[in-house]
């Protein structure tokens, strides 16, 4: 079984606005609203691929409430954890001549409630795939991705995990199975300017190093580069379409990175998928379909280079 984690989901309303002035009264163009949140975002395309998984986390109030209905519309799986306080956040995403983000806070998560989650994750198998996405909400200890991963080290388990910076850093020691930052995230760990595709490899085999079995670095309109656990080195391109939506293309990339592991246990085919369903989310309004992301895989080229 896969499970994915999402530790402050979101309600995203996703606006467009011709011009936005501050100070002003805006009108609205266009308006959509999204269950939000990394791994609720890889459960969906893991689920539009065919692959049953169940989505993990914490909701709250009326907005949680949607989150939950939301996904049992499309069929996905959820076992959340409910919260007595607050409310799952409400996250603006505003889009004009430039993209403005607000992000709400989330509630809080007591001890007692996160237990709960801890029994959830000691209930895993042998064999199942966790997918640990997003940042840690501030009302959490920041080391929980490792205490997660430690409870998890005596089992054949696959980690993923896609967050940012020391969170992303301090369970390298675990040797998760896959890790996705991308190109500007990669920069930011390293404190470093990457000005070419061999930078990038280098700095993306430190993090091998440091303990990673695969890393996946997304570079948006250069496309991705993929160190795997076999010494090898692939590189992808991105098929032809129009940028409308970045929210959801690296979570987007992470779920088609999976299925096309499991479907073929190759990581060449896999950085096609996930190229794939990347590129089909960053093309569309909302998280990429089944069908467009099959019109776009056979624009996907993946070289190897090493």
């Amino acid at each position: 079984m896969i499970y994915t984690v999402t530790l402050n989901p979101s309600i995203d309303y996703v606006i467009n606005v011709n011009n936005l002035n501050l100070g002003t009264v805006n009108r609205v163009n266009e308006e959509n609203i999204y269950p939000g949140g990394k791994g609720i975002n890889v459960s969906n395309i893991l689920n539009e691929l065919g692959y049953k998984n169940t989505a993990l986390g914490f909701i709250s109030g009326f907005t949680g409430k949607y989150i939950v209905d939301s996904m049992k519309e499309k069929n996905l799986d959820c076992d959340f954890i409910e919260l007595s306080n607050g409310f799952t956040r409400i996250n603006v995403k505003i889009k004009s001549s430039e993209e403005t983000e607000v992000n709400g806070k989330g509630p809080n998560i007591s001890k007692e409630d996160l237990q709960k989650l801890y029994d959830k994750i000691d209930n895993l198998k042998n064999e199942d795939i966790l997918v640990l996405a997003g940042s840690i909400p501030s009302t959490l200890d920041d080391k929980l991705y490792e205490n997660i991963m430690k409870r998890l080290e005596d089992k054949n388990i696959k980690i993923v995990v896609d967050a940012t910076k020391n969170l992303l850093l301090n369970v390298l020691k675990y040797n998760p199975f896959l890790i996705k930052p991308n190109n500007h995230e990669l920069e930011e760990m390293f404190n470093v300017k990457l000005n070419s595709i061999e930078d990038i490899a280098k700095y993306a085999k430190k993090l091998q190093d440091m303990g990673a079995r695969n890393v996946l670095i997304s570079m948006g309109k250069d496309g991705a580069l993929l160190l795997t656990e076999n010494n090898e080195v692939f590189i992808s391109n991105v098929p032809k379409g129009t940028v409308k939506n970045s929210v959801g293309a690296g979570d987007s990339m992470v779920a088609g990175f999976i299925a096309g592991y499991l479907n073929t246990n190759k990581y060449e085919e896999a950085l096609k998928l996930g190229a794939a369903c990347g590129s089909a989310t960053a093309f569309s309004n909302d998280l990429a379909t089944k069908n467009y992301i099959d019109s776009l895989i056979n624009g996907i080229e993946v070289k190897k280079i090493k």
